[in-house]
């Protein structure tokens, strides 16, 4: 219906990148662990917010790159490509590293609810690497000669962002746990940053070899 491919390979990349620690599951973690589960929800529903600003460029602004462009879909394809490797590449080098565990809690100022949710959206959309995961990774699950790209681009943004906000909001009810874990320095955090690395390393290189719809 909305010509995708390989969906439950989406779903499955998409998961593991929403479940590995970065700029908005820190946000919302230090929200959580600061004041509460409720200001936490409430920044997980911004970081969600602001994901939509990413689809949408997605949808409209790369799907027509995508259908004007040879060479600009070759410059946002080698891109894309080369985003995908280096954060492959970094999650696996990241195995070398020693957590510091001295940087696991974070005192924050508490906030109004209102201004946690307008600070989340910016969190999430003035990081450009996700404007760029995006455009790189959105275009390797839809169909071959697919007639209506940008319906199939809408349809795999919102899913991974409604997936998102869903482990958001449990990072959110379960941070403390979640944190205590991380902390420890269990054999999960290990094994979860072996397989996001490998993962992006690999579509990484196919979306480098692929060719233009």
């Amino acid at each position: 219906m909305f010509e995708t491919i390989n969906l439950t390979i989406f779903i499955v990349s998409g998961l593991l990148l929403n479940i590995t620690p970065g700029a908005d599951v820190l946000y919302i973690t230090s929200r959580s662990a600061s004041q509460g589960t409720r200001a936490g929800i409430i920044a997980a529903l911004g970081i969600g917010t602001g994901g939509i600003v990413h689809i949408l460029f997605a949808t409209f602004g790369l799907s027509a790159i995508l259908a004007t462009s040879a060479l600009a879909f070759t410059i946002v394809k080698l891109a894309g490509a080369g985003y995908l490797i280096y954060l492959g590449i970094t999650a696996l080098l990241a195995l070398r590293t020693k957590p510091n565990t001295n940087t696991e809690t974070i005192a924050v100022p508490s906030l109004a609810n209102n201004r946690i949710f307008r600070q989340a959206i910016l969190v999430n959309v003035l990081n450009p690497k996700v404007a760029l995961f995006f455009l790189a990774f959105l275009p390797q699950f839809v169909a071959p000669h697919a007639t209506h790209p940008a319906l199939a681009f809408l349809f795999l943004g919102c899913l991974f962002n409604v997936n998102g906000t869903i482990v958001n909001i449990l990072f959110a009810v379960s941070s403390a746990q979640i944190a205590s874990r991380v902390k420890r320095g269990s054999f999960l955090p290990t094994l979860l940053k072996t397989g996001v690395g490998t993962l992006f390393v690999w579509l990484g290189l196919r979306l480098a070899i692929s060719a233009q719809r």
